[in-house]
């Protein structure tokens, strides 16, 4: 069975990526900012007989992503990249907040590759499997404007998981991003398409498939492939 790690695990995608991978039988580290908010993972974790267990992390602040990686001891085999923010409601070309869109890259971009180089140790002895949980919006295809600082963190990402395929390759680690579909979730709201038990099912079995031919791609909850 294998080792997980899954960052903002507390709700939606996350929660529900915990849930897929507890049920699939394997062992859980669950990573969130607020713990004490997180009353349905605290909840799983409780009956899941030490399969699931629950950490803090602000993906935004390195010395939180060094302290959670500091005490994690097993070879990890999957590591996913979930934890994110919308950026803020100013992300127009008329109402731009500068002081949001930074941040904004600094959780959604340089985040995610720092969580991902702080378990590199764990990482390299599984020959493990890195995701990066992106979104449409991140894409040459997306028909819209507006949303510049999310769109452009998550794109930035994009290429941080091309480049990471290519970097640690030699270390026998894959590393992908995938778009989870339009999902009711608190972002994506009650009219969306699929419920993250359906997206986080299409995401695990992205991640069983994934290997060192595939390493580098970007996918769809449903295994295709995306245009970046």
């Amino acid at each position: 069975m294998a080792n997980v790690i899954i960052t903002g695990a507390n709700r939606g995608i996350g929660l529900a990526l915990v849930q897929r991978y507890f049920a699939a039988g394997d062992t859980v580290l669950a990573l969130c900012r607020n713990v004490g908010k997180a009353e349905k993972l605290k909840a799983l974790a409780a009956g899941a007989d030490g399969r699931v267990t629950i950490g803090t992390i602000d993906i935004g602040e390195p010395t939180s992503i060094e302290a959670a990686a500091k005490g994690y001891g097993r070879p990890l085999d999957v590591l996913i990249n979930n934890a994110g923010i919308l950026g803020g409601d100013h992300q127009s070309l008329d109402d731009m907040d500068f002081d949001e869109w930074m941040n904004t890259f600094k959780v959604m971009t340089l985040g995610p590759f720092r969580v991902t180089r702080a378990f590199l140790p764990q990482l390299t002895q599984a020959n493990g499997k890195v995701l990066f949980v992106t979104s449409q919006v991140s894409t040459s295809t997306w028909p819209y404007g507006g949303y510049y600082g999310y769109s452009s963190a998550k794109a930035a990402g994009n290429r941080v998981a091309q480049i990471l395929a290519i970097d640690l390759r030699g270390r026998g680690i894959s590393v992908a991003s995938v778009h989870p579909g339009y999902v009711k979730t608190d972002m994506g709201g009650p009219d969306a398409e699929i419920t993250p038990a359906e997206s986080a099912a299409g995401i695990y079995q992205v991640m069983e498939k994934l290997n060192l031919e595939s390493s580098g791609g970007l996918f769809k909850w449903n295994g295709e492939k995306h245009a970046l």
